[in-house]
């Protein structure tokens, strides 16, 4: 749905429509609003309507100022970490959840974002935006993780074949056999790797010692 189609919904409220506004001007070149919400009058009674927009390159929260002006949140693909929908009978809330931490994060701190009361399809249509985008990413934030792990155990490749020699040293040649085997235990328990994985790695750094 595009801003404009939103906009027709909000036809006699113009602080939404300014709102649409601001929206618009904080767009990049090249960058489009895939969906939008709008929370519902009713629950917004102790604070001002937030608009939530997924865009092709990130998630934008703006509230209007209360002195004026707008407020806005931006929170890059790459940043989310977990995203809910809880659809009611006046309306659905989105809860997103994104990482605090810059640069493609694996861990770390979180900060949840809530909004109740936005309109049910157009909150679906945010969601569902979210939850492709989310797939995306964790599918990333996995093989950095793996590769992060993998390096610091001794960058030992999994599809070699098991039992076939000793594995590669790692990089400084100094980290204990034991240190690589609880990282693999950490790799099997993130699922990162499966049991036969495991095993076969297990096997390689034993062949080490």
């Amino acid at each position: 749905m595009t801003l404009a189609e939103v906009a027709k919904d909000f036809t006699n409220e113009p602080r939404i429509i300014a709102a649409l506004q601001e929206l618009h001007s904080l767009l990049i070149p090249g960058e489009f609003v895939d969906a939008c919400a709008v929370q519902r009058r009713l629950f917004a009674l102790t604070h001002r309507r937030t608009l939530v927009a997924a865009t092709t390159g990130r998630l934008i929260f703006i509230e209007r100022g209360l002195f004026g002006g707008f407020q806005p949140t931006t929170i890059r693909w790459q940043d989310l970490k977990d995203t809910r929908l809880d659809v009611g009978v006046f309306g659905a809330r989105l809860v997103i959840s994104a990482y605090a931490t810059p640069d493609l994060a694996i861990a770390g701190q979180a900060t949840v974002y809530t909004f109740p009361g936005l309109r049910k399809a157009l909150a679906q249509a945010v969601y569902r935006l979210c939850q492709a985008q989310d797939q995306a990413w964790r599918e990333k934030r996995r093989v950095r993780e793996l590769e992060e792990l993998r390096a610091k155990s001794g960058g030992i490749q999994m599809n070699a074949p098991f039992g076939g020699g000793s594995a590669p040293a790692s990089a400084d040649g100094q980290e204990d056999p034991v240190e690589r085997l609880e990282k693999a235990k950490t790799m099997l328990a993130k699922g990162l790797i499966s049991d036969a994985e495991y095993e076969a790695l297990k096997a390689r750094i034993v062949n080490t010692l």
